[in-house]
């Protein structure tokens, strides 16, 4: 029989998310079991696996409560008034930042993800496509208003992720560690202002 939360109390899978996210700080993904979660939220492993069938969807879903915050930041500068340069530039630095922060405070969970990237994993391939989807709002709202020069949308796409990589890609930003964050952001502010530059002006690489 599955939990019910009483008035008051934490619903069963948000305690168990919480457990879970308590049990990969403490002991690491590998020795973070279902069982170990259910003895101390006091319900049987059977129980859990009702909220969440595999431990690998178990880990997805702590990964999902950060990143949805991202993704939410994200849509919410898509939806804004800035021109489309400035949306471009506050999203690209948000997703460095959040990244950083998230490889420095909480090493375990940004290890999650980024094993997932390098596994082809669904966690990393939603997210991934819901980060693309927001940019790629950005490039057809520039390219609709004439902010755009470079018209090609796909090629417009490849020229962001394809400089932005080092900046914007989880598993690079973890191998940069040991770059300082003030080194960080200087050299991802020179790479966004060419992203930027070659976009509003057009670049002779890239057809328009």
């Amino acid at each position: 029989m599955t939990f019910q939360a009483r008035a008051g109390e934490q619903a069963p899978e948000q305690k168990i998310l919480e457990l879970a996210c308590e049990h990969l700080r403490r002991f690491g993904p590998r020795r973070t079991t279902i069982v170990g979660i259910a003895d101390e939220a006091g319900m049987s492993h059977a129980n859990v696996y009702r909220y969440f069938p595999s431990k690998e969807a178990l880990f997805d879903a702590v990964s999902q409560v950060w990143l949805k915050t991202l993704e939410r930041q994200l849509h919410v500068i898509v939806q804004g008034q800035d021109p489309a340069y400035d949306k471009l530039e506050r999203a690209l630095a948000a997703l460095r930042q959040t990244y950083q922060e998230k490889r420095d405070s909480d090493p375990v969970l940004f290890g999650l993800l980024c094993a997932s990237i390098e596994a082809g994993g669904g966690l990393a391939r939603k997210h991934r496509n819901r980060v693309q989807s927001e940019i790629q709002a950005i490039v057809e709202e520039g390219i609709a208003s004439g902010a755009f020069r470079m018209q090609d949308r796909r090629r417009a796409m490849a020229l962001i992720f394809d400089l932005g990589h080092r900046f914007i890609q989880p598993v690079s930003i973890a191998l940069d560690k040991g770059v300082s964050a003030a080194e960080m952001a200087f050299r991802a502010g020179r790479v966004i202002a060419v992203i930027q530059r070659s976009l509003t002006f057009g670049d002779p690489d890239f057809d328009m």
